[in-house]
């Protein structure tokens, strides 16, 4: 449903280059009343009104933008902010029913927030600051608490742990990623060759590429097969049977079906194939 409410954006295109124009636009949008907001979602909750939903988004769009200027200092695009708050509101919207007994706002500044902090995380920095729920939700937290860059004394650590519930290392970690920064790979060249700085990839080594390595490589992998082959070969004609079929082919057999082949149990398949595995371990290891 919410691709279906995306249509309700069209009267009011956002992009980076009119910005200014689309904020004039949407606060041109009478905000609804109680009642009126009320008659809308019923009509949208019992007939699936589209044009109720459509109404609903629009009238909220100016709380979109009071919310994702909030997230300014993150040195993400404004336009881009807002778009992934629409998207927030149009869940919200999808979402809301008249029982919650509140107005559509209230409810909606979970989902808009919620969108926002994914963009915010997803694109804030190339290599990813927080992966887990907690690391995520200490990076806002830490943002909020946090009025300058830099490092915090051991009490402020201590006091921001307590505060948010956390262990002080987990303080410490989240604030080396936020103070530090991006790094390009390829820093721009200089005409002067003096001064020309070399990029990582101009004197990072790549070991694969060594012939001597690869010669290494393919020779251990000859013994090692040239072994397993031998090894086998000292199996009896069942237990290698279930040694290929198990480990070796790539249509691997499962131990009831070797089991039923062989008209035996399946654990008494397990044990054939413990015994031969350590057989041939006994020939790699000499």
């Amino acid at each position: 449903m919410t691709k279906a409410l995306i249509p309700a954006l069209q009267g009011a295109s956002l992009s980076a280059g009119n910005l200014d124009a689309y904020i004039r636009q949407i606060n041109g949008i009478p905000v609804l009343t109680a009642d009126e907001e009320r008659e809308l979602a019923l009509r949208l909750e019992n007939q699936n009104d589209l044009e109720a939903a459509q109404q609903l988004i629009m009238s909220n769009l100016r709380f979109v933008v009071k919310i994702a200027r909030g997230y300014s200092g993150y040195g993400l695009p404004l336009a881009d902010l807002i778009q992934e708050g629409n998207i927030g509101l149009m869940k919200a919207v999808k979402r809301f029913s008249t029982t919650h007994e509140v107005r559509l706002i209230s409810y909606a500044v979970h989902w808009i927030k919620s969108e926002i902090h994914e963009f915010v995380l997803r694109n804030w920095r190339i290599v990813k600051v927080a992966t887990t729920k907690p690391q995520r939700k200490l990076f806002f937290k830490l943002r909020s608490s946090k009025k300058r860059l830099g490092w915090f004394s051991n009490d402020e650590v201590n006091e921001v742990a307590k505060t948010l519930g956390v262990k002080p290392e987990t303080v410490l970690e989240m604030e080396s990623r936020l103070s530090g920064s991006d790094v390009t790979f390829d820093p721009p060249t200089n005409d002067n060759d003096d001064e020309q700085h070399f990029t990582p990839a101009a004197y990072l080594t790549d070991d694969s590429a060594d012939p001597s390595y690869q010669l290494e490589h393919d020779d251990t992998r000859s013994q090692e097969l040239s072994l397993m082959a031998d090894s086998l070969k000292t199996l009896d004609d069942r237990s290698q049977d279930i040694i290929k079929r198990r480990w070796l082919n790539d249509d691997k057999a499962t131990l009831h079906e070797l089991a039923g082949e062989y008209q035996v149990s399946a654990e008494r398949i397990r044990q054939i194939e413990k015994n031969a595995l350590n057989k041939m371990r006994v020939i790699f290891e000499a």
